[in-house]
């Protein structure tokens, strides 16, 4: 069983690393995945030994919170649950505040403690004010005593540190707040023994003790390690906001509340409460609620938000409604077959979540090297501290450099390099019609060296369409159209739709048929209004029809049937009318995808079923760099893993029969329009059915790989260079 839960309390990749430590031990435990961007697990388990309130003690054991995440359902009702954007809004709003706040008690703070040695700089006088009560070994404790006054304020509205900070630490399991807090924690300390050493020395008149510890307070540098970590948290807070957009821009597509037909009459609901079977009206304008099939109606709908492509499209009773799309101009009545979680747009919101939760390879490296850091780091500022004293520094000294230490460390730069790159990665695919499934799916997408294409519904559209028209004994092309119309509207064979669908489109109306039989492996034959006999079949049909071939026609044959094409006869008693070609053409994409595939160095293998002949001038018209032909399902499956042992291989496909083939790949790649087993199998699902969205999902996945790379290169350096000049390493030299 899969389950998500909301994780709370976690600040930095630290945190990530212990919650999913700690809840992996769990016996029936598969996989655990943490996502410190979402504040988010994903956790796989055996629910026969294992349930939800036992993950959620692991967790809370390890010093953080967990609930299990609400069906999204539920956050559609209005006004029963705070949406995502209020939530990310409150956080936003709540890290301004405390920023606010700290900045405002920082400045007066930094002004008492370091306001004289500004004026020194500057060679300008002291304020009388500020040189009375400020200034001097008389006013030691006022001037120590204001600090302290000023930094509460600071102390008191990022309390959070602290908490999470020490709770953290006690469960043995530090992390960035632990740092914070054992850096402004130890200044803060100090400060106040120091403001006691300032009184003992007033006891006992020795003022030269006085000055020494008047000069040896930190509560400035507690108050500017508070204000700086909130700067970067505010900064963080509003990067997470913006990286979530694409979620909450899918979540806001689909309207809340649908008009539906109950008992005759129309009243509106929440799009929640809609049940399959429901009749609902889309007017002009509106949003599509749920999946469904239209009943009455006939109107241009904008699926831009589902398939990127900007063309409205005509749909009329019979065609579908896809959720999140828009309807652009008449009155419709559909019946909902998808509903809730089950929609087309919940589904996309469902993937790019499960994406944006799930964990690239590359990121746990980074986990890893987090789950070390803090430790690590408190080491490296206890190791400072001990050989700063021991080199003969004083107290202060050695202390400072060991809070610089824990304060200049940052291992939150190392948990959110990988989980923001994916979530904006993911997000921008599914705007233009790329839908990733996993992180990991969009990892292996830039290494994919070979990309194997099922041929139909794939490179070709699956759906045979007329080609050629060839007339014989002077009858004009729309008359063979309108017999052939006539003849075929009667069969159910997927040949004899191409010719009726090129009818409809030529508005040629076909006529009545007598007399129509079906001719098994041959044709068929019937009557027109004339009342007479037609046949319309395969060679075989004709010859039985004692309907004569020439050679030349017979050439003709040889020649469709090298470019794929399947040549229809239509005969009367006796004399041959005219052939009608049939064929799957390519889409009109197919050839500039392949192409753009291999100028990225990446090899195009097209495997199908079909006949050699067919395969190989589909595979010539499309470019691919091999054909593969006459494969069964289960054999497709044998040619990837054979592919596998070159590199890493993509499986591009549509159908039931792909399956295999796509779940064996290294990332599995499904036609929108495909069965839904296809798209259940693929780890990319490809909405609006181009082919030329292939490149672009690889070129999307070594954009988003670069960017990581870039991310955990600057998180790494910055620590690399950043941690020796805290630890006073260059002291001596500068």
């Amino acid at each position: 069983m899969k389950e998500k839960f909301d994780v709370t309390g976690m600040s930095c990749s630290a945190c990530s690393s212990h919650v999913e430590k700690s809840v992996s031990k769990l016996e029936g435990i598969k996989t655990v995945s943490v996502n410190l961007l979402t504040n988010s697990m994903q956790v796989e388990y055996d629910e026969t030994k294992l349930d939800t309130g036992k993950i959620i003690e692991a967790v809370e054991h390890a010093g953080y919170g967990a609930s299990v995440k609400e069906d999204g359902k539920a956050a559609v009702k209005a006004g029963e649950t705070e949406d995502a954007v209020s939530i990310q809004q409150k956080n936003i709003k709540n890290m301004k505040t405390r920023l606010i706040i700290s900045v405002i008690f920082l400045i007066p703070l930094m002004y008492v403690s370091m306001g004289h040695m500004i004026y020194n700089a500057l060679g300008v006088p002291m304020p009388p004010l500020t040189m009375k009560f400020f200034h001097g070994s008389e006013n030691a404790v006022i001037y120590a005593f204001t600090q302290f006054l000023l930094l509460l304020p600071i102390l008191f509205v990022n309390q959070k540190y602290f908490r999470n900070g020490f709770t953290t630490l006690a469960h043995r399991s530090p992390n960035m707040d632990s740092l914070i807090a054992m850096g402004a924690a130890a200044a803060t300390v100090y400060g106040i023994f120091a403001i006691y050493r300032i009184g003992w020395g007033f006891r006992i008149g020795d003022m030269e003790l006085v000055h020494q510890y008047s000069h040896d307070l930190y509560f400035e540098s507690a108050g500017t390690i508070l204000t700086l970590i909130t700067v970067g948290k505010y900064l963080e807070t509003k990067s997470k906001g913006k990286t979530s957009e694409a979620i909450t821009k899918l979540m806001n597509l689909a309207p809340k509340t649908v008009t539906v037909v109950r008992d005759g009459k129309e009243q509106v609901i929440d799009a929640a409460d809609v049940v399959q079977g429901d009749i609902f009206v889309i007017k002009p304008g509106e949003s599509v609620a749920v999946d469904g099939v239209i009943l009455e109606g006939k109107s241009s709908f904008d699926e831009s938000a589902i398939t990127g492509e900007s063309i409205p499209v005509i749909k009329q009773e019979g065609d579908k409604v896809i959720s999140a799309s828009i309807n652009k101009a008449g009155l419709i009545r559909a019946r909902a077959t998808r509903v809730g979680k089950d929609t087309t747009i919940a589904q996309i919101i469902s993937l790019v979540e499960e994406a944006s939760s799930s964990k690239a390879p590359i990121a746990r490296l980074a986990d890893k090297i987090a789950g070390i850091f803090v430790p690590t780091v408190i080491g490296i500022a206890i190791v400072t501290f001990i050989l700063w004293l021991a080199s003969g520094a004083d107290f202060e000294f050695a202390m400072s450099c060991g809070i610089a230490v824990l304060v200049i460390s940052c291992p939150c730069a190392l948990g959110l390099a990988t989980p923001v790159a994916i979530m904006v990665g993911t997000g921008k695919g599914a705007e233009n019609g790329i839908l990733i499934k996993s992180g990991e799916a969009l990892e292996t997408a830039h290494i994919v060296d070979t990309v194997v294409m099922d041929k139909t519904g794939t490179i070709t559209y699956g759906k045979p369409v007329v080609t050629d028209i060839r007339t014989y004994a002077g009858i004009s092309e729309n008359d063979l159209l309108k017999i052939a119309g006539s003849l075929e509207k009667g069969s159910e064979h997927p040949l004899a739709e191409a010719i009726v669908s090129d009818c409809g489109k030529k508005n040629i109306v076909p006529e009545k048929v007598n007399d129509f039989e079906a001719l098994f492996g041959k044709g068929i034959k019937g009557r027109l209004s004339s009342g007479r006999l037609y046949y319309a079949g395969n060679e075989k049909l004709m010859e039985e029809a004692h309907v004569a071939l020439s050679g030349e026609i017979k050439k003709e044959m040889e020649q469709f049937a090298k470019q794929g094409k399947t040549p229809l006869f239509f005969a009367t008693e006796q004399k041959l009318l005219g052939i009608i070609a049939v064929a799957d053409v390519i889409r009109e994409d197919s050839p500039q995808a392949i192409s753009q595939l291999q100028n990225m160095g990446i090899q195009v293998v097209m495997l199908t079923g079909d006949n050699e002949c067919t395969a190989q001038t589909i595979g010539a018209q499309a470019g691919v760099d091999q054909v593969i032909a006459g494969v069964l399902p289960e054999g497709k499956d044998r040619v990837i893993r054979e592919l596998q042992q070159r590199g890493k291989v993509a499986m591009v496909g549509d159908g039931i029969n792909d399956a295999p083939a796509l779940t064996r790949a290294d990332m599995g790649i499904a036609i929108g329009a495909g069965a839904d087993v296809a798209l259940d199998a693929a780890d990319v699902v490809l909405v609006k059915s181009s082919l030329s969205d292939v490149p672009a999902a690889i070129r999307l996945s070594r954009a988003v790989l670069r960017n990581i790379h870039e991310n955990l290169f600057w998180a790494f350096i910055y620590n690399v260079i950043g941690i020796p000049i805290a630890a006073g390493v260059w002291y001596h030299w500068f």
